[in-house]
């Protein structure tokens, strides 16, 4: 219970942070989007760009345990998923409070879950995000960030999701260990505290999810022969 008064108490305090207290809204923030999205780049700080992408980047890290953990939940997990590819914490906060403690998978995959599950998607992502990275610190202007996240609301906010986004993925991490047979505090915290390839690296390198069989959970019990 304290864990979900507190999730929701991030999302509230984020959400009112975001509206009411950010610096204000600037004078084309909706094209800034608009080619950030498009790919027409060109004039725009290359962090800033790294940013926005990497955005798109991490909800797919969270998708790769959130899909498998909802299977298991009375909440599924795919509308506050599709919605964090826009709206990054805002969507995926609510999950995480709705959502029950679980560390067991029963039943097959399939293939879209394989697909979340195997390490080659993971590399996919890590080079993706190392890609990005290096294009936005080799070419970024520092100066220019730092005067757009204090000056204006669609930059400042998008950071602070991204620090946000870090900082709750302790959230389905442990479960997603636990299901894997992993049990390993040290692994834990490396994954935490690495800004995003602490978790890029944890889906290159984490052992397949295990399935288990219909057989071996049956929906009615036998009953008892009566002795004679």
């Amino acid at each position: 219970m304290i864990r979900k008064i507190g999730l929701w108490a991030v999302w509230g305090a984020f959400l009112t942070y975001a509206f009411l207290l950010a610096p204000p809204e600037q004078p084309g923030t909706f094209e800034l989007i608009k080619n950030l999205s498009t790919g027409q780049w060109t004039g725009i700080n290359p962090l800033v760009v790294a940013l926005f992408n990497l955005l798109g980047i991490v909800p797919m890290i969270y998708a790769c345990l959130m899909f498998i953990d909802g299977k298991q939940q009375k909440v599924a997990a795919w509308p506050f998923s599709a919605f964090s590819f826009g709206v990054g914490a805002f969507a995926l906060l609510p999950y995480l409070a709705l959502r029950e403690p679980n560390q067991e998978f029963h039943g097959q995959k399939n293939l879209f879950l394989k697909i979340l599950d195997s390490r080659w998607l993971g590399f996919l992502l890590t080079l993706g995000a190392g890609s990005l990275v290096v294009y936005g610190l080799l070419g970024g202007n520092w100066a220019d960030y730092v005067q757009q996240f204090q000056t204006n609301r669609f930059v400042h906010v998008m950071s602070l999701d991204f620090c946000l986004l870090w900082l709750i993925f302790p959230a389905l991490l442990g479960d997603d260990m636990a299901r894997r047979g992993i049990n390993n505090s040290a692994l834990f915290w490396i994954v935490v505290l690495i800004p995003l390839f602490g978790s890029l690296a944890y889906l290159c390198l984490r052992p397949p999810l295990p399935e288990t069989s219909a057989e071996a959970f049956p929906t009615e019990r036998q009953p008892a022969q009566s002795r004679n």
